[in-house]
């Protein structure tokens, strides 16, 4: 990383750049390693400050304000692991916190708006956002199934299940509606979420051409066993 950043500050452009620099590299260490040895450790302590000045995205520093929190924790996390350990492991470290924090921030943007017919008896869910392991919680709080009138559906067609654990949810939710004799009806799903809830007895809306088209990450032979 420090060298290809080195490369393109002092002009380069091209993968010759690259390629010329590892081989005066295998050059240093073979052939001139007696040249390189006379070199005082403290020049190259200097030469090494000058790397790290000129590799070090110094502009973060005037943005650490005016990104979110998260992003700004990453940052000083890596930097800190970066010193105290090595670049690898920071970087490893940070791609570990960017998932975890994505994940945390996606399972806040799920929410529902509610419609109520009274002519039909009808009220309607349209959920928003996505659907996975770690906005269940939040998923399940948006219904109210003791509340709700005997015909109920909800609309998925501005969400997106991702995982097994959606699918499970949504049975729960269909069964606590089945459990207090309502009716549920679900539409928008994906013909892969149809075709896995198909097998729980669910009812499920289908619209072929307007239903969404993306798959779900689950065990097909777990599911089966359900």
């Amino acid at each position: 990383i420090g060298q290809s950043m080195i490369n393109i500050s002092s002009g380069a452009r091209k993968r010759l750049s690259g390629i010329a620099a590892a081989f005066f590299l295998i050059f240093f260490i073979v052939v001139a390693a007696p040249v390189i040895e006379r070199i005082p450790i403290a020049a190259l302590v200097g030469v090494m400050f000058m790397v790290v000045i000129g590799t070090f995205a110094w502009s973060s520093l005037r943005v650490m304000t005016k990104i979110p929190k998260n992003d700004a924790f990453i940052i000083v996390l890596v930097s800190a692991i970066t010193v105290a350990y090595d670049l690898a492991i920071a970087v490893l470290i940070g791609v570990i916190f960017s998932a975890l924090s994505y994940v945390w921030q996606s399972a806040k943007h799920i929410y529902a708006t509610v419609t109520y017919d009274e002519d039909k008896d009808l009220k309607t869910y349209k959920v928003r956002g996505p659907l996975f392991f770690g906005s269940i919680a939040s998923f399940k709080e948006l219904f109210t199934p003791k509340e709700d009138p005997e015909h109920n559906v909800i609309d998925f067609s501005e969400s997106r299940v991702w995982d097994h654990s959606a699918l499970e949810a949504i049975k729960i939710m269909a069964f606590k509606y089945n459990f207090l004799k309502k009716d549920l009806r679900l539409k928008g799903l994906s013909q892969d979420c149809i075709k896995l809830l198909d097998r729980k007895g669910i009812t499920i809306i289908c619209n072929k051409e307007k239903d969404p088209h993306y798959s779900v990450v689950v065990d097909h032979a777990l599911m089966a066993n359900h």
